[in-house]
């Protein structure tokens, strides 16, 4: 098996859709409609991708304004196509939100932070542009367990080939777990005083 280090990071729109951008498309509405946040509300998704949750927060979320956050080109390439003047993009990454202090009022994340180098970092940049009292929350997918799709693939990958469960999300990436999630955003050093 190769040294190189792994990388998690998708360029492309259009191949992560045909992967698993299908399913994001699923579960971003059961998100949004479970944080029932108020109408009116200044929403911004951290890590967009190809706008899965920003679709969903136009369609389910009534929003006053919606906003995107996304390192790859070619993935907010994909995001301006489908939701055109539906929403705003802007290059940049969780840990460097380029966006002024407390001026959104509802921060979500959808299957991300599993994938960002440092999620404190991340999570403390996404309470500094929230407004007070506003609404922050995530989601990732569970590798390790309820994420089937992946769950089949990476068991027969370490049955046809051993080495291959060195490259398990279910088992390299442990913020997939919902205990650790939970955790994430547990410690105090994060928030802010209201």
């Amino acid at each position: 098996m190769s040294n190189t280090p792994l990388s998690d990071t998708w360029e492309r729109g259009d191949p992560y859709e045909y992967y698993v951008g299908r399913w994001s498309r699923r579960i971003a509405p059961a998100f949004v409609n479970w944080l029932n946040a108020p109408p009116g509300r200044r929403w911004l998704d951290v890590g967009c991708g190809t706008g899965a949750l920003c679709a969903a927060i136009v369609e389910h979320g009534s929003p006053a304004s919606v906003a995107g956050v996304e390192p790859s080109e070619g993935f907010r390439e994909t995001a301006k196509k489908t939701l055109s003047d539906r929403a705003t993009f802007y290059a940049g990454s969780a840990a460097a939100i380029p966006l002024q202090e407390a001026s959104v009022d509802v921060v979500v994340s959808g299957l991300v932070l599993n994938f960002v180098p440092d999620p404190a970092a991340a999570l403390a940049e996404m309470v500094r542009v929230t407004a007070s009292q506003g609404i922050l929350g995530a989601y990732v997918w569970d590798y390790a367990g309820k994420m089937e799709l992946m769950r089949y693939f990476w068991d027969a990958a370490a049955y046809l080939d051993p080495g291959a469960s060195k490259l398990d999300e279910g088992v390299r990436v442990p913020l997939c777990r919902p205990d650790a999630l939970a955790d994430l955003f547990a410690p105090p050093a994060w928030r802010r005083s209201t």
